[in-house]
């Protein structure tokens, strides 16, 4: 019972971090939402420290309060993908969680390999959104699909870059805090 509070309340403190995170953010020329900030972060420390159901949950809230806190709402369905759907899938990073004896090298390489999943999959689930629903946006003879893939990638390729970065640097300076004991 004791382990299980234990990891709740990582769960939770990893969710705020998430959230205060996503605070400090990089805004460009995204007009209907997207920015380049280190809001994964927590999600894939829960993720590569404590595995699967930890990284989904946490992802899953951290969707939740980014709906809560600053949504952007165009229609019911594009909110659960562009919330709850997309930063759960995050923590499907949890699938590579890198293992305590590994080498350094192998970490990395289960780090950089999660942070791909996790990121591409939250990309998937705001292209499929954009297509859906915001294909009206698309420039004329641009295709929906293009124009989604396009728009999402501007900030979730350089947020994937920052985010194994600070991972890999995290690993290297302080194990235990990405992988556990």
């Amino acid at each position: 019972m004791r382990n299980r509070n234990l990891l709740m309340a990582e769960v939770a403190i990893m969710a705020a971090l998430g959230i205060i995170l996503g605070f400090i953010k990089l805004s460009g020329p995204w007009a209907f939402g997207g920015s380049v900030s280190l809001e994964m972060v927590p999600i894939f420390i829960m993720a590569f420290r404590r595995g699967l159901f930890p990284g989904v949950l946490t992802g899953l809230l951290i969707g939740l309060l980014q709906l809560m806190i600053n949504p952007y709402i165009y229609y019911f369905l594009q909110v659960i993908l562009d919330y709850p759907l997309a930063f759960l899938l995050v923590g499907l990073a949890g699938l590579t969680r890198p293992g305590w004896s590994d080498t350094f090298g192998k970490r990395v390489f289960m780090i950089i390999l999660g942070t791909f999943i996790g990121s591409v999959l939250r990309l998937a689930s705001h292209v499929i959104s954009g297509v859906a629903f915001f294909a009206d946006q698309a420039p004329e003879g641009t295709p929906a699909f293009m124009y989604s893939f396009l728009y999402n990638i501007s900030y979730i390729g350089p947020t994937f870059v920052l985010t194994v970065i600070l991972l890999v640097l995290l690993s290297k300076t302080a194990p235990k805090l990405i992988h556990g004991e």
